[in-house]
């Protein structure tokens, strides 16, 4: 028992599944418990056992699973959208003093941009499609990815660097084989935690005209006041969001086995 309560230590791992499935069990309990006591009315908190029922409703009624895999397409191509602008743009800022010079600034500014606000943009520049709803995506991603690239390019150790130019590297050489890897290699991890933006923006990027996705779906229900396949659809996008969250640590482990030597 001693070892559960050591400061940031880690659990056993014949003790950790056991445990995470403790910590499910409790939180539903304890929601349980609060909708049978009725401490909450539920139709503000619904109880999990009309949580699960409504999966039936939501899966042959409002189409769940075509739903969420609109949802899903609209995800995974804003992010390589985004990966495909951010990661270059921010290796030309972070390795140039003329780029870092002009754009450095203002890329950080974006990060105050609120992204709910330049729907209106979007639909203008792009129409009310899917296009714009990969775009605004991608947008949202890139406000945020492109200074941690950057960051991550200032943060290579010099001793690197030099070393391959006292070897005689050229400046595309030293970017290919110290820059590039060290760079991809760290911001994998970054890219891993970031999943979640695309999801926290596709109700927005879907209410555009609500032809799909559980973003939609969501906002269809909770103006009928079906709060049970609200709950539903977020227990769904979690659920989505973990299984890419582990894809996404497979495939670090798999193209940077270094890291985890």
């Amino acid at each position: 028992m001693k070892e559960l309560f050591e400061l940031r230590g880690d659990l056993d791992k014949h003790k950790q599944i056991p445990i995470q499935i403790a910590g499910v069990v409790l939180i539903v309990g304890i929601w349980w418990l609060i909708t049978a006591m009725g401490v909450v009315s539920q139709s503000l908190l619904p109880s999990p056992v009309r949580v699960i029922t409504s999966f039936k409703e939501l899966h042959f009624e409002d189409l769940l699973v075509r739903n969420l895999f609109y949802s899903i397409k609209l995800n995974v191509l804003g992010y390589i959208e985004a990966l495909a602008i951010a990661i270059p743009v921010g290796f030309v800022v972070g390795l140039f003093p003329l780029f870092k010079g002009l754009f450095n600034k203002q890329i950080d500014a974006f990060r105050f941009i609120p992204l709910t606000a330049v729907t209106g943009l979007f639909i203008a520049w792009f129409g009310i499609e899917d296009s714009m709803k990969v775009h605004f995506l991608a947008f949202g991603i890139i406000v945020y990815l492109l200074p941690v690239v950057i960051q991550r390019v200032y943060e290579v150790e010099r001793v690197y660097e030099q070393t391959v130019i006292t070897l005689g590297a050229t400046k595309w050489q030293t970017i290919k084989s110290v820059f590039i890897p060290s760079v991809l290699s760290k911001i994998s991890v970054d890219i891993r935690v970031m999943v979640a933006i695309s999801w926290t923006y596709i109700i927005v990027a879907e209410l555009v005209n609500k032809s799909g996705g559980v973003g939609a779906l969501a906002y269809v229900a909770a103006r009928q006041s079906r709060i049970d396949k609200v709950f539903a659809i977020l227990i769904v996008i979690v659920i989505v969001g973990f299984i890419q969250d582990k894809l996404f640590e497979k495939l670090d482990k798999l193209v940077f086995r270094y890291k985890y030597v």
